[in-house]
């Protein structure tokens, strides 16, 4: 499974695109927790103390938002699907 990441998660991974090699059946939760063990500077930033997805933080599963989705992070990940990783931006 590929995963991009933008902004300022990019900084924190090194990298713009990382592969996770996810067993199947795999949740979206599982993801963001193997992400988070990975790459640790992630935790912070994407997670709130109770280990909830930070509400600023946008996931897309091929190109759908994942809070659109029926099982929300309890969503269940393909092998061929690419993930997005949105972290707040601001600009003008």
């Amino acid at each position: 499974m590929i995963v991009n990441y933008y902004a300022t998660l990019r900084q924190l991974v090194g990298a713009r695109q990382v592969e996770f090699p996810l067993t199947q059946g795999c949740t979206l939760r599982q993801l963001v927790e193997e992400m988070v063990t990975r790459y640790p500077g992630l935790k912070r930033e994407m997670l709130d103390q109770n280990g909830n997805l930070q509400s600023h933080i946008h996931i897309y599963v091929n190109g759908r938002d994942s809070v659109f989705l029926d099982g929300s992070l309890d969503s269940i990940l393909g092998p061929d699907d690419t993930i997005s990783i949105f972290p707040p931006v601001g600009g003008g």
